[in-house]
Parts: structure tokens; sequence; C-alpha cells
């Protein structure tokens, strides 16, 4: 079984000359409650695309799980991503101007991909996350950020995500040379927080 490529447009048209957004969903959620959320960024202009997991979930089993056991739907899921980065990439807008934003399932699956296909571009938020597996491949990452900005954000503890595998996460994509920000919320819950958005309004989308 595979995820069927969905990808729901909002914001400016797509074009060369604008930033694009790619929003992914958490489980249990959609395309368009994840676009809901941006009308708290600063991103007039920008174009916005949210792909839609089949049946609303990117993987069955948690993030930590053997990767083997959330085969074929994690791989299919970040050929998702992958086709909406190209969607970008095939209207002429460079790597620098596509930036991503993932909450909980959404958010491992935005490291996840970044992870594997580390490039200089505009920035990332991962709002309570982690890289996928069991145990982390390190070989599996290679390629540098050139200081593409990546926030981290996370509750301690969360029913879902453990503060190590976050922490884990932050070393691994610090060494592939993004510049990293990451903040944890003692006992704040499965959710988000109006810091985070001033977070990443301020370091990812007005950076200088």
């Amino acid at each position: 079984m595979s995820h069927t490529l969905s990808i729901e447009h909002a914001g400016a048209p797509l074009q060369a000359d604008n930033k694009v957004l790619i929003m992914l969903h958490g489980r249990g959620s959609t395309s368009s409650d994840i676009l809901s959320l941006a009308k708290y960024f600063d991103i007039d202009g920008y174009t916005l695309l949210a792909p839609q997991a089949t049946n609303h979930s990117w993987y069955p089993y948690s993030f930590m799980a053997a990767k083997q056991d959330n085969e074929p739907w994690l791989s299919s899921a970040l050929n998702i991503v992958e086709e909406t980065v190209k969607t970008a990439l095939d209207a002429g807008v460079p790597t620098e101007n596509i930036y991503f934003f993932g909450f909980s399932q959404g958010a491992c699956l935005t490291l996840e991909f970044l992870g594997r296909h580390a490039k200089h571009y505009g920035g990332a938020i991962a709002i309570i996350g982690g890289l996928i597996g069991e145990q982390l491949d390190h070989t599996a990452y290679t390629g540098n950020f050139e200081q593409t900005p990546v926030l981290l954000a996370t509750s301690d503890p969360d029913a879902h995500v453990p503060l190590t595998r976050v922490k884990e996460s932050v070393a691994i994509l610090a060494a592939m040379q993004a510049d990293i920000t990451l903040r944890v919320y003692e006992n704040f819950g499965h959710s988000i927080n109006q810091e985070q958005i001033d977070l990443a309004n301020r370091i990812i989308f007005n950076k200088s």
C-alpha cells in the first residue's frame, strides 16, 4: 500500500519568484487543518503546499518503531514530500526559497525528509518531532544544510516524542550544518503555543 499524491494549494499562486511553504499535518489530521495555521505566520505572498496522507496517517506505528514496521507507508510518505518539493522546483522556485512546517507526525516526517535531502532551504519548523526509527542510522543522513535555520520545539515530557530523541535529532542536523534553535517547554502538552509561532516568525520567516 502507498499514499496517493494529493496536494492542497493555498496562498499565492505557484510561480518562480514566490517563496513556498510546505506544511505537513499530524496523525489523524488533514491538509486543510494544517493550512489553517498559516494565518499565524508572517508569510504574506508565500505559496502554501500541503499534501494529504492517505487515511490521515503518514505511517501506522510510532516514529520510534523499527523502520520496517512502518513500511511501505514511510517510504511512500517520504516520496510524497519529495514530489511536493518537486512541484515547487518544477515551477522554478529555488531550494533556498522552499520552507517546511510540520507538527507531530508531520514534524517527524519533515525532519526525516530533510535529514535525507540536506540542502540550503529557506528554513524549517518542526513542532514535537524527531528523526524516525527505533535506532537512528547516522549514515542515512548526509549532505549540507549550509546554515538553513531549523526550529525544533517540544514539550517535556511528551506522550509520543521523548526529549532524548529530539536532542539526538538536533545533534545530527547540527552536524550537517543546520542552524538549529531548540525550545523545550515543561509539561506543555502535545500542542503549539504562541512563543513557538513568534519564534518561527522571527528566526525563519523574518530572518535577514
